[in-house]
């Protein structure tokens, strides 16, 4: 039974992303073709209908529109200038100091407004002049910018890890936002390691020494955007709240703060709260068609059969991890990342718990491996925001990217093989 269902569900879902149908409707369409296979149409369709109710009843959930209205109300709030001369002291006196301050930035933003594209625009749009009138070459200053858009999806507070939460059976967000700090870190570290060796050997200019006093001005600048994430992650470790309710005082906070800086007004508020509803409303359709996808698998035993496929290839977990890795880097470069994780999870999750893999630990892996799809071609959206930013073709970014893949596959395997990465910081905080 299981591995006639796989084949109506992978036939029809391929098909239809082929017809380029909206993905949620492919999911849906997908897995009711194939439990019609095995139950009658009224128990197929009445069922089906059910799943995609209970997909989204769930209160962790609600932490996702909030979060998606925070991040957009400090896209429009004029936090990116201030983050990057921020990133500019704590640089200092680097070669490529430009190039380190877009990926600090792309760090310190991203993770504030939980998004690659918002990153690659906001952060680029800053770095981008600035970097051409010290006379970097825009193909590398591009590259730097797209490599390290994605470090704000694993740097918490983190929407797809909320969304892994909810596809795994409820993994503590907490511990997921704690463990993805050292992960998103690295990533960026690796980066700004090649953007190190490429200036370096570019000869690109070392910038002035800054003052202390500059430096403490620039600081003080940043503290009330800084304080968002000392807020949200602090109040859910210290009890205060839970995710949920930090993302309803994340809404709160960023709102204040875009009124105080006059950069968001009354009378943009409608358009904002148009904007975040558009795109609740695409995850939540997503998560809702997920959830009948997932009742399917498992009704037809689809994980099980990958899971008997995955251990009869090998038994060794470095092995079974090394194909899921690059497997899900495949799935990456044509799906987005909340469908992959709501659609793979299930599906993954299974087999590496059967070794002793925490479910935290997989968790970050698997954000990670999707988060590259997102700088890599054909549906790459951080990808196309950094290039559009920087008024470039895609083929221009591509060959300048490669060094960065590099970095960041290795970023990758460290994650999968160094359990500690992940684990330190929640195991320290008995999480």
């Amino acid at each position: 039974m299981a591995v006639e269902a796989g084949l109506v569900l992978l036939f029809v879902f391929t098909l239809l992303l082929v017809l380029s149908v909206p993905i949620s409707v492919s999911i849906a369409i997908a897995s009711i073709a194939t439990i019609l296979t095995q139950l009658p149409y009224d128990m197929a369709i009445f069922t089906a209908g059910q799943k995609l109710v209970t997909g989204i009843d769930n209160f962790s959930l609600l932490a996702v529109p909030f979060f998606i209205l925070a991040g957009i109300l400090m896209t429009n709030g004029g936090i990116a200038e201030r983050l990057v001369n921020f990133a500019k002291v704590l640089v200092g006196r680097m070669p490529g100091s430009l190039a380190h301050t877009n990926v600090v930035g792309n760090m310190l933003f991203g993770s504030i407004s939980g998004s690659s594209v918002a990153s690659a625009v906001a952060i680029g749009g800053v770095m981008g002049p600035m970097q051409n009138k010290e006379g970097y070459d825009p193909r590398f200053s591009a590259a730097a910018n797209i490599a390290s858009a994605p470090t704000g999806l694993i740097i918490p507070p983190s929407q797809t890890l909320i969304i892994y939460s909810l596809a795994s059976g409820g993994t503590s967000i907490a511990a997921l936002f704690i463990a993805g700090y050292l992960p998103g870190i690295l990533w960026g570290l690796l980066c700004m390691v090649v953007a190190f060796i490429i200036a370096k050997k570019s000869k690109y200019p070392v910038p002035e020494r800054v003052t202390f006093r500059i430096a403490m001005k620039t600081f003080f600048d940043a503290i009330p955007s800084l304080m968002l994430i000392v807020i949200v992650i602090g109040g859910i470790l210290a009890g205060i709240f839970t995710a949920t309710e930090a993302a309803a005082v994340a809404v709160l906070y960023t709102l204040i703060l875009s009124l105080v800086y006059r950069t968001v007004t009354v009378k943009d508020l409608p358009r904002i709260l148009i904007e975040s509803v558009e795109l609740t409303c695409m995850i939540m359709l997503l998560v809702a068609a997920s959830g009948v996808m997932s009742w399917v698998m498992s009704f037809t035993g689809i994980p099980q059969m990958i899971s008997d496929l995955m251990m009869g290839i090998s038994s060794s977990p470095i092995i079974i991890l090394l194909i899921m890795n690059i497997f899900l880097l495949i799935i990456g470069t044509f799906m987005d990342i909340t469908p992959a994780v709501l659609i793979f999870t299930p599906i993954f999750l299974p087999i590496v718990t059967g070794f002793g893999m925490d479910p935290v630990h997989f968790g970050i892996m698997l954000v990670l491996n999707l988060c590259v799809g997102n700088i890599t071609p054909p549906v790459g959206s951080a990808l196309f925001a950094g290039v559009s930013v920087a008024k470039l073709e895609l083929e221009d970014v591509i060959k300048p990217l490669l060094p960065f893949y590099g970095a960041i596959i290795v970023a990758l395997l460290l994650v999968t093989y160094i359990p500690q990465i992940s684990m330190f910081l929640p195991k320290l905080l008995g999480l």
